[in-house]
């Protein structure tokens, strides 16, 4: 049986940030990966925003996460030379009885941290992007895109310049609790049902595997069980404009129950996207596939701030699984670290939007946490 100091399951966005800051830290790491390379779920299928930190309750660890985090990525990325952008975000009231939910997102943002977002007029909106429509907008000076696969790509290097190692195509089958670590079940991802695996010893696991780490806890003998969260998968539909939007930002609409509406976001070369939407999946069955007719419910709520949308402009794109612990019309969930009763365990669980903004701040407070645990 090999034995490492710390595994973590996962190499997506978070898995990859909490390697990197372990190995600096001068824990041997081993990241186990079901997927033959990083990121190939939640964090290659997102919107690639980096959130300023405007809506999230305070005091709340996604509140907390997404400021501290937003600041130290956009220094990352300066610093490594990966792309980004800081075009900055309107919300946008369409009509006089969204102003007071306008004013209320404002007063949480400034709550937050994000004192530099303010309240402007509709002519000042129109001024700074001429095809909208609103009749009172939120400008948010701090929001960007970034390209997610270059930052992937540089904390996966940092990590392993550290000394961090990787295991791809290794799926964790199953573990056990012991007094001196977890030891993990580990088999080449497909592999027959015949195939044992390996075993490998770890004094602390930390869960990163996104959509699967409830899964993950529960296949771990003497966690305690009835204290891991349910998984329920949101997919969010992506489509993309045929042309080129007239706008410079990103656009969202103020946020109605159940979501953020159907915003307008940009990729780093002005190619805009719309969505997501909330589309709740069975069973945790994965389904990509994005359906060309669920556009059609789109175009009204687009055209509230953009009315000169053209018909049948909009094609499908990608379609990303948000990694839910709050079950279809319950408020979000804050993000959830928790050991499960054992000193060698950590899961991260309900790790969706902004975790990619956050990523950096959710490594340190999980350096934290795995310090206390040791």
């Amino acid at each position: 049986m090999d034995k490492t100091d710390v595994i973590v399951i996962g190499a997506g966005v978070v898995g990859l940030a909490v390697a990197r800051a372990l190995a600096q830290a001068g824990r041997e790491v081993m990241v186990v990966e079901s997927h033959p390379a990083i990121g190939m779920e939640t964090s290659s299928r997102n919107s690639e925003v980096i959130h300023a930190g405007l809506y999230y309750p305070s005091g709340s660890l996604k509140a907390a996460l997404c400021v501290t985090g937003r600041d130290a990525l956009y220094d990352y990325c300066a610093e490594r030379g990966i792309a980004h952008q800081r075009c900055g975000k309107l919300v946008v009231a369409t009509t006089a009885a969204q102003h007071q939910r306008l004013a209320e997102i404002a007063a949480q943002a400034h709550a937050n941290g994000c004192t530099e977002v303010r309240m402007i007029s509709a002519d000042e909106a129109r001024a700074m992007e001429p095809a909208l429509q609103c009749t009172a907008a939120l400008h948010s000076p701090m929001t960007g895109v970034i390209d997610s696969h270059g930052y992937m790509l540089a904390l996966q290097g940092d990590a392993e310049h550290a000394g961090a190692v990787f295991a791809f195509a290794s799926q964790v089958l199953s573990g056990e609790r012991r007094d001196d670590g977890i030891v993990l079940r580990v088999a080449e991802t497909g592999a027959g049902s015949d195939d044992e695996g390996f075993l490998l010893h770890a004094r602390t696991v930390v869960n990163c595997a996104g959509l699967w780490a409830p899964r993950i806890a529960r296949s771990i003998a003497g966690l305690d069980e009835g204290s891991i969260p349910r998984a329920w998968f949101a997919k969010g539909n992506y489509y993309s404009l045929a042309g080129r939007a007239p706008f410079s930002r990103l656009i969202y609409p103020v946020p109605e129950p159940g979501g953020l509406g159907v915003h307008l976001t940009l990729d780093l070369g002005g190619q805009a996207r719309f969505g997501p939407d909330v589309e709740w999946l069975e069973d945790e069955q994965i389904d990509y596939l994005v359906d060309p007719a669920r556009a059609d419910r789109f175009y009204a709520e687009i055209r509230a701030y953009w009315p000169a949308l053209p018909s049948h402009s909009l094609q499908p794109a990608y379609a990303g699984i948000r990694p839910k612990i709050s079950p279809p019309g319950a408020p979000a969930a804050d993000f959830l670290f928790a050991s499960h009763g054992s000193g060698h365990y950590l899961g991260l669980y309900g790790i969706e939007s902004p975790g990619l903004t956050a990523s950096l701040a959710i490594a340190d407070h999980v350096l934290g946490l795995t310090q206390a645990l040791s």
